[in-house]
C-alpha cells in the first residue's frame, strides 16, 4: 500500500483510510439515501395511480398495458415495506459517517447554518423521517389487511396526502445533506485534498500510477 503526505507529519493511505475521511472509498449513507427516496416515492406514486385506476383504466386499455389496481397496490405496499427496512440502515450509516466528520468552522451554508448546526438538523431530520416512514408502513399495512381489505380503493386519501407531505420534508432534509457535501465538503475526497493543499488531479494520477 502506497502512502503520500497530506500535511506535515500526517500520512493518508491511498488505499484504505480514504481521502474522504472514511475507512472506505465511497460514502455509504448518500447511496442508501437515494434508495430510501426511490422506494418511498415509488410506493406513494403507485398507490396514487392505483387509487385513480377507475379513471385511468380506459387509457391502460387503449395502450394495451395489462395493469390491474391490485397489482399497482402490491407495488405500493412492498416498496413501502422495503423503504422502512432500508431507512434503518440509511440512518445508521448516516450517524456513523457524521461521527467521523471533521467539518470546517469558518463556512456558512446558503441557509445561514454552520456545519455543526447543519449536521445536527440533518441527523434529527433523519430520525424523524425514519419514524414517519415506519408509521406510514404500519398505516399502510392496516389499510391493506384490516381496514380496507375488501374495498376497491385500498388506501385512504389522507394517507396519500400525508405521503406527499413527507415528500416536502424529504426535500428539506435532502437539501441539508447536500449542503454537508457541497458547502462543507464532509466526506468529499476532492474537498479534503484541496483543503490540505493538494491538487486532486495530481492525487488521482498518483493513485493510477500505483
Amino acid at each position: 500500500m502506497s502512502l503520500m503526505p497530506l500535511v506535515e507529519g500526517s500520512w493518508l493511505p491511498t488505499l484504505g483510510a480514504q481521502a474522504n475521511g472514511l475507512p472506505y472509498g465511497v460514502p455509504i449513507h448518500p447511496n442508501l439515501v437515494h434508495l430510501t427516496l426511490g422506494l418511498f416515492i415509488v410506493a406513494i406514486a403507485f398507490d396514487i395511480v392505483a387509487a385513480l385506476y377507475p379513471l385511468e383504466k380506459p387509457i391502460f386499455k387503449f395502450l394495451a398495458i395489462p395493469v390491474t389496481s391490485s397489482g399497482l397496490y402490491d407495488v405500493g405496499w412492498f416498496n413501502m415495506v422495503a423503504a422502512a427496512v432500508i431507512t434503518f440502515f440509511t440512518v445508521a450509516a448516516g450517524f456513523y459517517e457524521i461521527m467521523l466528520a471533521e467539518p470546517p468552522n469558518d463556512v456558512i451554508s446558503p441557509w445561514g447554518l454552520g456545519a455543526m448546526d447543519t449536521m445536527v438538523w440533518h441527523g434529527v431530520g433523519g430520525v424523524v423521517l425514519l419514524g414517519l416512514i415506519v408509521a406510514m408502513t404500519v398505516w399502510r399495512g392496516f389499510q391493506r389487511y384490516v381496514w380496507r381489505e375488501d374495498r376497491a380503493r385500498q388506501v385512504q386519501w389522507s394517507y396519500l396526502l400525508t405521503g406527499l407531505g413527507i415528500f416536502v420534508l424529504m426535500f428539506v432534509h435532502g437539501t441539508l445533506g447536500a449542503h454537508l457535501g457541497s458547502d462543507f465538503g464532509i466526506h468529499v475526497s476532492a474537498d479534503r485534498l484541496i483543503r490540505s493543499g493538494i491538487n486532486p488531479n495530481t492525487h488521482l494520477n498518483i493513485l493510477i500510477k500505483h
